[in-house]
C-alpha cells in the first residue's frame, strides 16, 4: 500500500512539473500576445530605423511595440506596456531625449531603450523584450 501511494505521489509530481515547464514565463506580468512581425527597414515609413539610435512604434504585442536600432546590425523591440501597473492605461512613450521610454499616464517610470531596464520611478522590472533577427534588409520581431 505504501509503495502504491509513493508511486501515485511521484506520478502526480512528474505531471505537475511537466505541465508547468511548457508554460511561457513572463516575470513582468505583461499578458502574453503572439508576435510575429516583419518590416523592411528601407521602407519610407521606417526611415528613423536607418540610423543607429532611431526608433519607431509599430502595432502588436500588448500595448504596441517600440523598435529601436541599437547598432548597425542589431535591433531591440519592447512592448510599450509599463511593467509597474498592469492596466489598460499604462503605456510607455519614447521621450524627447530618444534615449528613454516613459510611462507618463500612470507612474512616471523611465526605461532605457538600449536594454529596456528601469532607471527611474517605481518600476523595478524592465520592459518586455521581443526577439529580433535582421538580415540586412528585413527585420523580424517575434516571441
Amino acid at each position: 500500500m505504501q509503495l502504491r501511494r509513493t508511486f501515485i505521489l511521484l506520478s502526480l509530481f512528474a505531471i505537475i512539473i511537466g505541465s508547468t515547464s511548457c508554460e511561457r514565463s513572463n516575470p513582468s506580468g505583461i499578458p502574453y500576445v503572439p508576435v510575429n512581425y516583419q518590416l523592411v527597414v528601407s521602407n519610407p515609413q521606417f526611415v528613423a530605423l536607418q540610423a543607429t539610435g532611431g526608433w519607431v512604434y509599430i502595432n502588436g504585442g500588448s500595448k504596441g511595440i517600440i523598435v529601436y536600432r541599437f547598432s548597425p546590425e542589431e535591433f531591440r523591440a519592447y512592448d510599450r506596456h509599463c511593467t509597474f501597473q498592469i492596466n489598460d492605461n499604462c503605456r510607455v512613450n519614447v521621450d524627447n531625449t530618444n534615449i528613454t521610454a516613459v510611462d507618463t499616464e500612470c507612474c512616471d517610470s523611465h526605461f532605457l531603450l538600449v536594454d529596456g531596464a528601469p532607471i527611474d520611478g517605481p518600476a523595478n522590472i524592465g520592459l518586455q523584450q521581443y526577439n529580433t533577427q535582421f538580415d540586412g534588409n528585413t527585420l523580424m520581431i517575434f516571441n
